[in-house]
């Protein structure tokens, strides 16, 4: 992320994309780039603080609730999806996100073919707080545009104060019992 005249923060993905969907698509980042090996704290912006995931990193919730309690109001997953999961999964993933988060969530997603063997979803687009897409781009190249307000966001988080209400003391310990041989 770029201030005038300097690198204000970098984040490298933390999650490789290595699927096979059987006879669609095949992926395998790890065979050609590493992970990151840390989550980078919100920026301040004019629009907001800013977290900074990408493309994959948004199938893992947890990502988006740390940058949330590091005081994220503004969730980006700049994404290359494939058509088979961008159509089946883009949308849902992005607006749960914004609700579980509390948070706007701005996507922008290439579009169209990639290279020969590789076709990219496209519809970038923004999520309010509540999970109302706020603004689309449809099939193909273009832009648009969507009013971030942090006082609606405040007040969804007032109203339903869900990271105030989550349980810590309790995730994680099903998998303890488990091990432990309790269940």
């Amino acid at each position: 992320l770029l201030s005038p005249g300097h690198l204000v923060a970098a984040y490298r993905k933390t999650h490789l994309c290595d699927v096979e969907l059987e006879g669609r698509v095949t992926m395998k980042e790890s065979s050609f780039t590493n992970p990151g090996t840390e989550i980078v704290p919100p920026v301040s912006t004019p629009a907001g603080k800013l977290g900074l995931s990408i493309c994959y990193d948004l199938r893992f919730p947890e990502i988006s609730l740390a940058l949330r309690r590091a005081g994220a109001e503004i969730l980006t997953y700049p994404s290359a999806f494939t058509v088979p999961t961008g159509s089946a999964h883009w949308e849902v993933l992005l607006r749960a996100r914004a609700i579980e988060s509390q948070c706007y969530v701005v996507a922008a997603a290439q579009t169209g073919k990639n290279h020969e063997r590789r076709t990219s979803y496209g519809h970038a687009l923004v999520v309010d707080p509540w999970g109302a897409v706020v603004a689309q781009c449809r099939e193909g190249p273009g832009l648009c545009y969507a009013e971030i307000d942090l006082d609606y966001l405040h007040r969804i988080r007032r109203e339903i104060p869900v990271h105030g209400h989550r349980r810590p003391d309790l995730y994680g310990t099903v998998a303890a019992a488990t091990a432990a041989g309790l269940a």
